[in-house]
């Protein structure tokens, strides 16, 4: 699988990722082809080479004669949504100007279809997000990961007057992803950067294991206090499953009574974490406690906050991020004494590493059928056959006879 990883050191824009797309090797022939597909006239691209804190970069320069129209979400979408674009280019070029309709819309309080975009509604901006979704699209990548965005500081002016750094809309954008101030005193990171990012960033945090075939940096257009470039990497998915950002939140109780435990990991799972457990401790005093711990995408952090303080009797949480890894998974479906039985097969690559039975169903099937809850779980998995294209698991070695 072919990915890509951003690396925003010194923050992101539209001009700067259309340029890493292109010095990474998109011609700029093939993106202004398909720019053509806007139907849109008043408009022209060039790319010339910059050299940004001793790195070689391309500048990609998009020269526009606007006609003065403050354009709208419906105006843009209309535009897009009738360009001759492939699909993939087209959905994610919408997804990319809804996002930013949204943010304006909450910054502003008013609705999405009111939201008139000013600068990140004109030709420009229009021009440079289509032109990063298809020089993604012709790159071939098919997930893309990012690390923590660059920040800088103090005020910017804008169509609304003078704005802090980073802008309203950048933040309200990046909701979710991890960000930090630089000191810079500049824009470092732009709401349409901002916006393809979250766009189309599927993991946030260190670049996964991949082997590397091309290496793009995208220029910004001024020289900074470090390289003001966009680092593009470009290369196939190495074997095994790539590393994605996860939260962890915990918090220790020692005045919990145990039947309520279960309710709350139950509330915990339901607002959206992938997993929730508790375990016992040992608090100040030697008194004996329950640590209660989940994990979720960072983005539903708040949500199990809440979980935790109203349906514990803790004070406070802690949180961390960590590295995840998880393998490929599918559901298949064998029957067992006339019963529906559903088995979760894990992948590691193109092979099948782990067949478990679902506990619920195996509990049905046992109540419907009077068999032993192990006997259920033994006959799934002697049902479970792999598809002729799929390896099966290795077997495994029994243990050596003693004596």
């Amino acid at each position: 699988m072919k990915v890509g990883h951003v690396d925003p050191f010194s923050g992101a824009s539209g001009d700067m990722l259309l340029g890493a797309v292109v010095d990474a090797g998109v011609g700029l022939g093939d993106i202004v082809a398909a720019l053509t597909g806007l139907g849109l006239e008043g408009w022209a691209l060039t790319a010339e080479p910059a050299l940004r804190g001793g790195i070689g970069a391309t500048r990609v320069l998009v020269a526009t004669h606007e006609d003065g129209v403050v354009r709208t979400w419906a105006n843009v979408r209309e535009r897009i949504g009738g360009a001759d674009l492939p699909a993939v280019v087209k959905t994610r070029a919408l997804a990319t100007f809804r996002r930013l309709a949204e943010a304006e819309a909450r910054i502003h309080r008013r609705d999405v279809e009111r939201v008139h975009f000013h600068e990140v509604g004109a030709l420009d901006a229009i021009i440079d997000v289509v032109g990063v979704c298809a020089g993604l699209h012709l790159l071939g990548i098919e997930s893309l990961s990012c690390g923590p965005v660059a920040q800088g500081v103090g005020m910017a002016r804008s169509e609304h007057g003078l704005l802090p750094i980073p802008a309203p809309a950048v933040l309200e954008l990046l909701r979710g992803a991890p960000t930090y101030a630089t000191g810079v005193p500049a824009e470092l990171c732009t709401p349409t950067g901002a916006a393809l990012l979250a766009e189309w960033t599927s993991s946030w945090g260190p670049m996964p294991a991949l082997v590397v075939d091309r290496v793009g940096y995208g220029a910004g257009s001024r020289d900074l206090d470090r390289p003001n470039v966009v680092r593009l990497v470009v290369g196939d998915a190495a074997d095994g499953p790539a590393a994605t950002r996860a939260l962890v939140l915990e918090t220790t109780v020692d005045d919990l009574p145990g039947e309520l435990v279960p309710p709350v990991l139950d509330a915990l799972r339901a607002a959206g974490a992938s997993d929730a457990w508790a375990r016992t401790v040992l608090m100040k005093k030697g008194r004996p406690g329950l640590e209660i711990t989940c994990i979720a995408d960072p983005d539903r952090g708040e949500a199990l906050r809440g979980v935790l303080f109203r349906e514990t009797t803790t004070l406070g949480v802690r949180g961390h991020t960590v590295d995840k890894w998880a393998l490929e998974r599918e559901f298949v479906e064998v029957d067992v004494a006339g019963e529906p039985v559903r088995l979760k097969v894990g992948r590691l690559g193109d092979r099948i590493v782990n067949v478990a039975p679902e506990f619920s169903d195996c509990a049905a099937a046992a109540a419907a059928t009077g068999l032993a809850l192990k006997e259920v779980f033994a006959r799934a998995r002697a049902a479970w056959r792999p598809r002729g294209d799929d390896p099966a698991p290795e077997p495994e070695t029994p243990p050596p006879a003693t004596a």
